[in-house]
């Protein structure tokens, strides 16, 4: 089976990264941050989300962070938008992104305990933000999270999954997301989610993989991912980021790790892998602690010649 030739990445570090941690980094900071990662040739980076600062303080600055960062004209700048009220907020800076993202949970636990609605609830709503986004001229991503799987409920139905993301599409939706949200997706299971999700989908939905490391098994993922003809991801730097629920789900994928396999694989991304571990090493410094990033550790392969 032939992989793909390149790779679309959206780094979503300083909205999914940054949110689960303890600590509310400075803006200063984070505007340092997002301006290193605009650098890197990313195509797409998730800067913030439009949520209620009283629920994620680590975003209440989101709005001035859009404001203050200045990545270049060609990287799509994406912010997450979990309601109408989020909505309503971000056209405020309408000029500063030109995508969002929202997101819901394919199992009814799970969905509960993050959002504290149903399936239902969260569809309807995410269908009004979806039409409003779209007629604003706005490109749509949604997120349909533990889609491999559920901490709570176990198997999670793919039919489930994909008639929630039929309904996403059909709202207006260009791009579904399908994220194993706690890490529990496995290779031979994803390479069979992906080509289902493209046969129910069809050819012109942009299909994109949101892998967790919880269980070292991302970038295994990522691989089968590849084979099934996905050729789009979300991974953080640093290997940053989680889920609040349940606890001990750790972080994404790293953007350098996948970066760096990628290329050793000969699949473009177009990003300097160099100037994305200068990124990361910010963030570690930023954060005081050792991040969970391979590359970052061990630097890139060095094919010395040695003749």
């Amino acid at each position: 089976m032939s992989l793909p030739s390149s790779a679309r990445i959206r780094e979503v570090g300083p909205r999914d990264g940054f949110q689960n941690e303890p600590e509310v980094i400075a803006t200063d900071d984070k505007v340092r941050l997002v301006d290193l990662l605009g650098a890197t040739g990313v195509q797409r980076l998730e800067v913030t989300s439009f949520v209620r600062a009283d629920v994620i303080p680590q975003l209440a600055d989101g709005a001035a962070v859009l404001e203050r960062m200045r990545v270049p004209d060609a990287v799509d700048v994406t912010v997450l938008i979990p309601n109408e009220r989020g909505f309503d907020n971000a056209l405020a800076h309408r000029e500063r992104f030109g995508e969002i993202n929202c997101f819901l949970s394919a199992s009814e636990s799970h969905n509960k305990a993050n959002v504290n609605r149903t399936i239902e609830e969260s569809l309807v709503g995410l269908e009004r933000v979806i039409g409003r986004a779209v007629g604003e001229g706005l490109r749509a991503e949604a997120v349909v999270s533990v889609a491999f799987g559920c901490p709570y409920e176990g198997h999670v139905p793919p039919e489930r999954v994909f008639a929630i993301a039929q309904r996403l599409v059909a709202a207006g939706a260009s791009e579904i997301g399908f994220g194993d949200t706690t890490g529990m997706a496995n290779p031979v299971q994803v390479r069979e989610f992906f080509g289902q999700a493209r046969s129910a989908l069809g050819d012109d939905v942009e299909l994109t993989a949101h892998f967790h490391n919880t269980r070292g098994q991302g970038l295994a993922n990522v691989y089968a991912a590849l084979e099934a003809g996905c050729a789009s991801f979300e991974s953080s730097f640093g290997e940053l980021g989680g889920c609040p629920v349940p606890a001990g789900a750790t972080g994404n994928i790293a953007t350098e790790d996948l970066v760096s396999m990628l290329h050793e694989m000969g699949i473009a991304t177009g990003i300097d892998l160099e100037a994305l571990l200068v990124a990361a090493r910010a963030a570690r410094d930023v954060l005081g602690r050792p991040l969970g990033s391979h590359t970052l550790v061990a630097g890139p392969v060095d094919w010395r010649d040695a003749r």
